[in-house]
């Protein structure tokens, strides 16, 4: 089960623990996103996303 929210800074290929976590929570569903499974964000939001399927979501949104 995973324990503490990682506080993340997105950058274009790559992201900075800012705070120690396990995880953090997609923007769209709210699952939480092990980081070692961290793979969809988006740097101007500073949002991540569980799969494609969220980050389609929130493009179409946009």
């Amino acid at each position: 089960m995973l324990k503490k929210l990682a506080k993340i800074k997105y950058y274009p290929n790559n992201y900075q623990i800012i705070q120690d976590g396990d995880h953090v929570i997609c923007a769209i569903s709210k699952k939480q996103i092990p980081l070692d499974k961290l793979t969809y964000w988006n740097v101007d939001l500073q949002e991540a996303y569980f799969s494609y399927i969220e980050a389609s979501i929130k493009r179409e949104k946009n």
